[in-house]
């Protein structure tokens, strides 16, 4: 703590340091955050009486960098002049320096930094300042130029236009203060990288590794919070009909005139208590803005996960389901219409030889305790259930099999790859993390998931055209069904297509079941993500990390980089098969969705 008010908070050796000084003669409320998202900062008192102290404890730690890396980067922030009362004032920074050729390569970082990264649809306003006196209006700077020279030390400013608060109240804006937050801490961390590589020896792989790896004690008891709200339930267990083969029945009965009547598990949790729950914890005790980002984010997706379970078979499911996984937009569309033309149906000749739900069930057994071998914790073994109809599911790491489940047996393996080498893989590698959120689900993972999970069974070679219909199937009755169509016109419309009574209701019920999940169209987008992440390059293996979306990619990145994520565990097992490096390198060199229909096309389960 400091004298009168403030804290210095230095991570670790680091060659640079945020300073924050609050005037003494009027509030300046939010601004400290601007600060504290940095790995070495200081906030303290602005207060002329107490100069001396900061300017004493800022050099300290100064002459200590400086002995281990050669140089040190001092930023002080502070907010710009109050603003007239406009709707939406744009955001805007001015990064004053002084007028030191050598330090142009950090000043044009940090003004690229700031600029590219746009608050709402906005880029702010960045302009530059060059001068010899860098301090907020109404204070002495810290140093002088000689001074700074003396100890070997750089001094930049950085104003921050006061768009996150209000003019009138001084009322802080929650949501704009974390976003600034998040992009200044950003920019900082770029802009201490090139000073780093241009001033000093040290050579960090990654401006995020200069981010915080101390983490704060808020931030685990708030990740555990969270993350036994999310374990309390099972959604898709809860979404998945009990009375799915007596309903196929019934509805053949019918001849398939009338809607199947689906039954469901009863609720063992009361989502009015759970949502006060989730909102009784507070992720803006958190200081690590990346950190707050997410949970505020999981906290978001928990809540429309819990809406979900409570309107089962209610009008608004469908408008949470959509929500929570997103409509069909054209494109996806268009390429499902043109897999379900252009692929071969069906062969109606001598049917594939299929193994039971047991067989299968030992099969999948098999998998999971070679997993155990290297790692004896390694996952459940799979569960034979009469409350699953014919088909599989995972969720929370446990694999059902459902009892009257009848198994292509040229599809088993890829189907083991699918739920095991996927799913339970990044299940079990997310409870090996520190951060236990993502062993529960970070927002969006589904997508990622089975994105995954199709790309391992095309991997081992187990994709067929059969296989690639369902899928596209899948999008295409998501879509009739946000479109208005009833069970009885996708059923109809999916038989049209080819697809035998069974296979079309099964489909069906996949999408309809709740009142309307829109979870399948994920299938097949998720597989055109992955491949677009493959081929840019990207690390392959470390989508296996634990159960996150593209859309927090980054943010696993710079954790890892961070240390508060580690790598894998363990990767699929497949990666080591020979064959299934040739077909990696094909993803690798580009190839589509459609690139892999086409070289699946010719087979058929």
């Amino acid at each position: 703590a400091m004298p009168v008010w403030g804290r210095l908070n230095v991570d670790r050796l680091l060659p640079f340091i945020v300073v924050y000084r609050k005037p003494a003669r009027r509030s300046d409320p939010g601004t400290h955050r601007l600060a504290i998202g940095a790995a070495s900062y200081m906030i303290a008192s602005g207060d002329p009486l107490r100069r001396d102290d900061v300017v004493q404890t800022v050099r300290v730690v100064a002459e200590v960098m400086r002995e281990v890396f050669g140089a040190f980067l001092i930023i002080e922030v502070w907010a710009g002049p109050e603003l007239d009362l406009e709707p939406a004032p744009q955001p805007g920074y001015r990064v004053v320096h002084r007028n030191d050729e050598s330090m142009r390569a950090t000043v044009d970082e940090f003004v690229d930094a700031l600029r590219s990264q746009r608050i709402g649809r906005r880029h702010p306003d960045v302009e530059t300042d060059s001068r010899s006196r860098i301090a907020p209006k109404g204070m002495r700077p810290l140093f002088t130029a000689r001074e700074l020279d003396a100890m070997g030390a750089s001094l930049l400013g950085l104003e921050t236009r006061s768009v996150f608060r209000d003019p009138n109240t001084g009322d802080v804006y929650p949501v704009l203060m974390r976003q600034l937050a998040r992009r200044v801490s950003t920019a900082i961390d770029r802009a201490a990288y090139r000073f780093t590589y241009t001033h000093t020896t040290a050579r960090p792989p990654h401006y995020n590794s200069l981010g915080k790896r101390a983490v704060v004690k808020a931030v685990w008891e708030i990740d555990a919070r969270l993350s036994a709200i999310g374990d309390l339930y099972d959604a898709l267990l809860q979404v998945t009909p009990v009375n799915a083969e007596k309903a196929f029945a019934d509805f053949r009965r019918s001849r398939y005139q009338r809607r199947p009547t689906f039954q469901y598990r009863p609720l063992p949790v009361d989502p009015g208590r759970l949502k006060h729950d989730l909102w009784s914890v507070r992720p803006e005790r958190v200081e690590d803005p990346t950190l707050m980002y997410l949970f505020r984010d999981v906290q978001t997706h928990l809540d429309k996960q819990i809406s979900l379970l409570a309107e089962i078979e209610t009008p608004a499911f469908l408008h949470t389901s959509l929500q929570l996984h997103g409509g069909v937009e054209p494109g996806l569309l268009a390429s499902a219409q043109l897999l379900l033309d252009s692929l071969p149906r069906r062969s109606r000749g001598r049917r594939a030889p299929r193994i039971s739900a047991e067989e299968f069930a030992g099969l999948a057994t098999a998998e999971v305790l070679g997993y155990r071998e290297g790692n004896p914790d390694f996952g459940v073994l799979p569960e034979v259930r009469e409350d699953i109809y014919s088909g599989l599911l995972v969720s929370k790491g446990h694999m059902y099999i459902g009892s009257e489940s009848r198994i292509p047996l040229s599809r088993a393996d890829a189907l083991i790859q699918h739920e095991v080498g996927t799913h339970v893989v990044t299940y079990y590698n997310g409870g090996c993390q520190r951060l236990k959120l993502l062993h529960v689900g970070l927002p969006g993972y589904d997508e990622l998931q089975e994105g995954l999970a199709v790309l391992g069974e095309y991997l081992v070679g187990g994709l067929d055209a059969d296989r690639m219909r369902v899928l596209a199937a899948r999008v295409v009755a998501v879509h009739a069904m946000t479109d208005g169509a009833s069970f009885v016109e996708s059923f109809r419309l999916l038989r049209e297509y080819g697809f035998s009574a069974h296979a079309a209701f099964t489909i069906t019920t996949r999408v309809y079941r709740g009142g309307g999940l829109a979870k399948d169209a994920m299938y097949l987008r998720g597989l055109a993500g992955v491949l677009d992440y493959v081929a840019d390059g990207c690390d392959f293996g470390r989508l296996f990390l634990g159960k996150f979306g593209m859309r927090h990619v980054d943010v696993v990145d710079e954790l890892l980089l961070r240390g508060v994520l580690s790598h894998p565990r363990v990767l699929p097992r497949y990666l080591e098969r020979a064959d299934v490096g040739t077909r990696l390198e094909r993803v690798q060199e580009g190839a589509t969705v459609m690139d892999i229909a086409s070289e699946c096309g010719g087979r058929s389960a």
